[in-house]
């Protein structure tokens, strides 16, 4: 019918840019011995989110990147505000950027190990807000944000969260930040790339780097993996 069904509001009132263009995961899995069909979602506001997605019903949420907007979230999933990290005239630093603690690089899930992973990123920005006159057809967002340091200071890491708790099971540091996505595979394996041009293969149980090679560009994107003749093969596009 294009009826709305249900929704879920991540940030409400967002004045941090926050938006919603995370990669969802869909999955059915077990939840206090009950069978749910879930969505799962690391969402930019540093928060990763379990819904049902049948129903929208909030089942978990827990930071997975550096935030200082909320403590916590409440029993159906709104945040709990610290006071003062709105924007401001002089400048308010708050975490995480406008960029997120994640964006729209892909996350995976794997039904073997029962982890979802994710590209993650630990930043902050001074966030403004300014007068700014309106005009029809122009650009109008009355503030912005600028770096408070150098992004090598800050730590970017490919991250697994168990999506029945939300809590941290490893992570494997990657600097340069890199946009990259993830790939899990059947073989106990989580694929992406980096910034200085490596695709590489860390093990999906553990975190631990497996295998790396150099394929001459940045990675941006996220591997796809396919089968011929019974040989598996993993594909990465290098380069913007």
């Amino acid at each position: 019918t294009g009826e709305m069904a249900w929704y879920f509001q991540f940030t409400p009132h967002d004045v941090h840019d926050w938006d919603a263009i995370q990669v969802p995961i869909l999955a059915d899995i077990d939840v206090g011995g009950e069978a749910r069909k879930v969505m799962m979602w690391a969402n930019r506001n540093a928060f990763y989110y379990t819904l049902d997605r049948e129903t929208g019903e909030f089942l978990v949420g827990k930071p997975f990147a550096k935030q200082t907007w909320a403590a916590g979230l409440d029993e159906s999933g709104r945040p709990i505000r610290v006071p003062n990290m709105f924007p401001s005239t002089e400048g308010t630093v708050v975490s995480p950027p406008a960029s997120g603690g994640t964006n729209w690089m892909s996350p995976a899930y794997s039904p073997r190990t029962g982890l979802f992973y994710v590209m993650a990123f630990d930043g902050e920005a001074e966030f403004f807000i300014r007068d700014e006159e309106y005009v029809e057809g122009d650009r109008f967002i009355g503030g912005g944000q600028q770096r408070v340091l150098p992004m090598e200071r800050y730590t970017s890491a490919v991250r697994a969260i168990d999506p029945l708790t939300g809590d941290l099971r490893w992570e494997y540091p990657i600097q340069p930040q890199t946009w990259a996505g993830l790939l899990t595979t059947a073989g106990d394996l989580v694929f992406s790339g980096s910034v200085d041009g490596y695709f590489y293969a860390l093990d999906a149980v553990t975190g631990r780097g497996l295998w790396q090679i150099a394929v001459g560009a940045q990675v941006r994107a996220a591997p796809m993996t396919f089968a011929v003749d019974g040989q598996q093969y993993v594909t990465i596009a290098a380069g913007n």
